[in-house]
């Protein structure tokens, strides 16, 4: 027992010898920096030189011939795995990062390739048959692999309000004009929603890229119906509105005309500065309670919001937007999401004293959601760029969602459960409280809601 404790006790950066570990378990290297690499290396050679000269010495107090198997089954078990760890060969921190990142599926694409690009990987989606492989056929194929370009088809939709029932949910109906989503968020929780084209959740979601240029007179054929009854419809629940692909399209800019038309409230999130574009319509229909906007502060590090959201505006330039709708009278609240356990909910408090500087008037939050093929791209995305993050991040997630890296529960979902995800609830209620975000002041009003007057149609007398 003293022998084992002195010489497998010792404590290693981010590695330690536990007397449970099972024989095949190895020390997780790909979470040392680079700079702590040989250190920790050379320390644990030295920790098996003295595991092995002590074990010979006790032998031969013993009369045992040195270098002979212990006779406890104990020491048997020691003795294989210093065995093992000795033949085992070292892997190098970038090397073990690359390997966990590529998964078993050998999906991950180069950097050139996938460069200002969220996801790492285009792994098939879970409804095709088959699986994609990428494998080195030695001669160079690799290299010559183009960078992913984004691709947009126009879809034909039958109609465009999407309704819910969904009990944790403040809205029963929503449009989204795009399938798939530009800014590349490596936690979008709508990624799995490309399967259902056979698609990957992965570089598939961002950059082929689907449009329904219809939308506008499909909602305005859908709010003409004499049944329709209007409740605020959000904008923004699945992909953005304001993705880069709407400068050009303008399909949001005509749902917003034809909603402004009708007099028909809307919520919309974004983290675009594009919708300052739209000031023009939203400040009348926010005169008459008609329009609110919320935009998604994830963090203040430009840094690390590249790496998470490649081409969503940087977070000096969603403060500077939530001003200028504020300033135009536009009721503008702040989203804080995905809150990520180690990664990003340290910023809680300063976004909202930075988004209540800027003219929120509300606030409120997501914690990280990792439903279906996102686990493993989220997984894959912080093992790669924060290998020494990975696991905290990681088990505290898990943590939150009842052991599991997600749980689908409504009330569960988008809040998690257990001390940690209700220590990120208080502390955000605290601040939004201090600083008066906490009221949700701005409710809309359908109270204007009217069905224009088409050509040839009979005025009613009721309407």
């Amino acid at each position: 027992m003293f022998l084992f404790r002195s010489c497998l006790g010792r404590r290693i950066p981010s590695m330690e010898l536990h007397r449970d570990s099972s024989p095949s378990s190895a020390p997780d290297f790909a979470a040392l920096p680079d700079d702590r690499w040989s250190a920790a290396r050379e320390r644990l050679d030295a920790a098996r030189r003295h595991s092995a000269e002590a074990l010979d010495k006790a032998r031969r107090s013993r009369g045992e011939p040195a270098g002979e198997e212990p006779r406890t089954s104990r020491g048997a078990r020691i003795m294989g795995r210093l065995a093992e760890e000795r033949d085992r060969p070292m892997p190098t921190p970038r090397a073990a990062a690359q390997d966990a990142a590529a998964g078993e599926g050998g999906t991950q694409v180069d950097e050139t390739a996938r460069r200002g690009r969220g996801a790492l990987s285009n792994a098939a989606g879970r409804f095709e048959p088959a699986a994609r492989v990428l494998f080195d056929d030695g001669w160079q194929s690799l290299d010559d692999l183009p960078p992913f370009r984004t691709q947009v088809t126009e879809e034909r939709a039958r109609t465009v309000i999407t309704r819910n029932q969904s009990p944790d949910i403040g809205f029963d109906r929503s449009i989204n004009a795009y399938r798939g989503c530009e800014h590349g968020c490596i936690y979008c929780f709508a990624r799995p929603t490309h399967a259902y084209q056979g698609l990957s959740a992965g570089l598939d979601f961002e950059t082929k890229l689907f449009v329904k240029p219809d939308a506008p007179e499909l909602l305005a054929r859908e709010l003409a119906q004499p049944r329709y009854q209007p409740r605020t419809i959000a904008m923004g629940t699945n992909t953005d509105p304001y993705q880069p692909i709407e400068r050009q399209h303008e399909i949001t800019r005509r749902i917003l005309q034809v909603l402004s038309d009708f007099g028909h409230p809307v919520a919309i999130v974004t983290k675009s500065a594009l919708v300052a574009r739209d000031i023009d319509i939203l400040a009348p229909m926010a005169e008459k309670g008609l329009a609110k906007v919320a935009i998604s502060v994830t963090t203040l590090d430009p840094h690390l919001a590249r790496l998470m959201e490649p081409r969503a505006a940087a977070p000096h330039r969603r403060l500077a937007t939530i001003q200028r709708l504020s300033e135009a009278g536009i009721p503008t609240a702040v989203l804080s999401a995905p809150l990520i356990p180690a990664l990003n909910d340290s910023e809680i408090e300063r976004i909202l004293d930075a988004a209540k500087f800027a003219g929120a008037t509300e606030a409120g939050y997501v914690t990280l959601r990792l439903p279906l093929e996102i686990a493993d791209l989220f997984k894959e995305w912080l093992v790669t760029h924060f290998p020494d993050k990975a696991r905290h991040v990681m088990a505290l997630v898990r943590e939150m969602h009842g052991g599991k890296d997600y749980d689908s529960t409504f009330g569960k979902r988008g809040r998690g459960d257990g001390p940690y995800a209700w220590t990120l609830g208080r502390r955000f209620e605290i601040a939004a409280k201090r600083l008066g975000l906490n009221a949700r002041s701005h409710k809309l009003s359908t109270a204007h809601f009217r069905r224009p007057v088409q050509a040839g149609q009979q005025l009613s007398l009721f309407d």
